[in-house]
């Protein structure tokens, strides 16, 4: 695995670029990302480039023996820009333009946008696609972070309609589609449709879903547009997006089709702070992050590359300390900028890069730490850079092959809860996120896999849930000779957002035969008593001619069994879901570990690397030895 940083030559004198480029090399890094935010430095007037600043920091870097990921400027188009054609700016949920002064101002659908951006990729990629210093291009940066996915603009409005006609055919098709019939949401035309924001109550749940496809549509043909130029200007470089951590505001399966290597930036401290952690977990793992944030996303990504190009993801932005952006921000534990680093390596990352080279002494992010202080001298985590690169050269390269256990993810299942929880407590990535900790406390191996992945040969798979069933999946499902495991709601609505004939779960029924009758959503603090572990959150009404395999104290029924297949009709807690991945592992004849808390293990192909995410030291029975914080052992397979 590549190590690599974030640098910015634009913030700095160019007497220092060389002297930096050297400190780099003498570190351990060999990537450079650079550009991404430099478009006002490129462009300072319109069609007016100024390429010489940046020729001579790449040269300045390939000549120290750095490798350069090169990105696209469009998150931050110039003011001049925007002046030109203010109506390019996104409009958020209220109905408020996003102005310039900060990043990300710019609407998906805004045709003018859209080429200025390929005039600019294109520029860019004329100038430096055969530069021997490129490595890999990245487009854009974060799309969709602070939130601007979602944009209710003209432009988005008018897109928004050409898609509906797209897809609908007709308006009659799409009223019926939608039950426009209910309070008489009834349209004329597509013309008539607008995007489903400022209503006096609720928008029609259909219609938020397709404005949420729609726009993850527009996300990924804008990045699919950048690539494009890129691959004709530049064939044979890679291509890579930096998406983000906790963020499903679009189908990331969808952009990482059309990219050679998923990227995303790790920020686990303020992961750990800004999400749903209880204090127990945030005091516990407050300088370290919690054991699985860092790896849930790592196969997230992996998941999320295309297996044609050899499932190839990494680390764009790697936390070096203290960030900016959290409520809190602490520094991390001595030891865990390193740990978090060969955890990617033990996932098979074939780069990790640190945010940033140099913390800034300026504008917004000038609290955020980088390898460097402002003033040049070595912040804490440069040491632990060169750490990693030691134990890196050690081991040597690292790949890794099929998990035992595969966990499917879907972005349109976070959507579909989303716009309509039912109860305000049953968020879909807190209970996709559980589920994976469930297996990586038994010392299981992971993929997370999109719903139309192969799931064939796998030895247990999971479904935290699915509301929506794609075609086919069901008898996918029905046809695995593997456990599988079902979640609470999965098959409850079709594909246009309506309760399916014949009830939930749907299509799910060819797999296992139970209709779920009734729903209800618990209050926090609603503990309802069984055997063993506690229904809170949400509970599920089935009638089935299946006995329960497991019940309530009340007699009613938690979790059933088809054959390979079982349903769970509750949101398990953490010892319910012990004892189903117990019983799942038990028939698959797959090992498992018990973990102490905070110790984690992760395979490759050649080592077996086991984490200590505690803040103090820990007895690890399967070494036989004791772990101090933030510490890690790697042994040959």
């Amino acid at each position: 695995m590549k190590l690599g940083c974030c640098y910015y030559p634009e913030h700095w004198p160019e007497a220092m670029w060389a002297d930096d480029a050297r400190r780099m090399r003498e570190m351990g890094l060999a990537l450079v990302r650079i550009g991404e935010f430099a478009w006002s430095r490129l462009e300072p007037e319109p069609g007016h480039y100024d390429w010489g600043w940046l020729d001579r920091a790449i040269d300045t870097l390939h000549a120290a023996g750095l490798e350069v990921i090169l990105g696209t400027p469009t998150a931050t188009p110039p003011k001049w820009l925007v002046d030109t054609m203010p109506d390019m700016v996104a409009i958020d949920e209220k109905g408020r333009p996003c102005g310039f002064g900060s990043r990300r101002h710019y609407c998906f659908s805004h045709e003018g946008y859209r080429a200025e951006a390929a005039r600019i990729v294109t520029a860019l990629a004329e100038r430096y696609g055969r530069h021997p210093a490129l490595h890999m291009w990245q487009t854009d940066n974060e799309y969709g972070c602070h939130d601007t996915v979602l944009s209710f603009s003209d432009a988005a409005a008018s897109a928004f309609r050409g898609w509906c006609a797209a897809r609908y055919g007709t308006v009659e098709a799409l009223n019926a589609a939608w039950g426009n019939v209910f309070w008489s949401m009834e349209y004329r035309s597509f013309a008539e449709i607008d995007p489903p924001h400022l209503t006096v109550t609720e928008a029609n749940p259909a219609h938020w879903l397709d404005y949420r496809r729609f726009a993850s549509d527009q996300v990924a043909s804008f990045n699919r547009e950048q690539v494009d130029i890129l691959r004709r200007l530049s064939p044979g470089t890679p291509v890579t997006h930096n998406f983000m951590g906790f963020f499903t505001e679009f189908d990331h399966h969808a952009v990482g089709r059309d990219i050679d290597v998923a990227t995303w930036d790790s920020y686990p401290l303020g992961f750990l702070e800004q999400f749903w952690f209880s204090g127990e977990e945030k005091a516990a793992y407050f300088r370290q992050g919690h054991p699985d944030i860092a790896a849930f996303h790592h196969d997230l990504y992996r998941g999320c590359s295309p297996k044609e190009s050899g499932s190839r993801w990494g680390v764009m932005e790697q936390q070096p300390g203290p960030v900016n952006w959290a409520r809190f921000n602490p520094a991390p534990l001595p030891g865990m900028v390193a740990l978090w680093t060969l955890e990617a390596a033990a996932h098979g990352a074939e780069l990790t890069s640190y945010f940033r080279w140099r913390q800034a002494p300026f504008a917004q992010e000038q609290m955020h730490a980088g390898l460097l202080r402002p003033d040049s001298t070595e912040a804490e985590a440069a040491g632990e850079a060169r750490a990693a690169a030691a134990v890196l050269a050690g081991i040597g390269p690292q790949t890794t092959g099929q998990a035992p256990v595969a966990l499917v993810f879907s972005y349109e299942a976070a959507w579909t809860i989303g716009i309509q929880p039912q109860g305000q407590n049953f968020r879909y990535l807190e209970l996709a996120f559980e589920w994976y900790q469930a297996l990586r406390v038994r010392g299981l191996d992971v993929d997370i896999l999109a719903p139309d992945a192969d799931l064939s040969g796998y030895r247990m798979v999971l479904v935290p849930t699915l509301p929506i069933i794609p075609a086919g999946f069901a008898d996918k499902l029905a046809a695995l000779d593997c456990p599988v495991l079902l979640g609470p709601r999965s098959g409850s609505k079709t594909e246009s957002f309506c309760i399916p004939e014949g009830l939930a779960p749907g299509d799910l029924k060819r797999a296992i035969p139970l209709t779920v009758t009734r729903v209800e959503s618990l209050r926090d603090g609603i503990a309802e008593a069984a055997e063993g572990f506690t229904v809170t959150r949400w509970r599920e009404d089935v009638a089935s001619g299946l006995a329960p395999e497991l019940s309530d104290k009340a007699g009613r029924g938690v979790v059933y069994a088809h054959g390979h297949v079982r349903y769970c009709a509750i949101w398990p807690d953490r010892a319910l879901l012990r004892r189903l991945v117990e019983r799942m592992a038990g028939k698959a004849g797959v090992p498992l570990l018990d973990l102490p808390e905070g110790i984690r293990i992760r395979r490759t192909a050649a080592h077996a690397f086991t984490f200590n995410y505690a803040a103090e030291s820990v007895f690890v029975p399967h070494l036989g030895e004791t772990l101090g914080p933030a510490s890690w052992h790697i042994a040959p397979r």
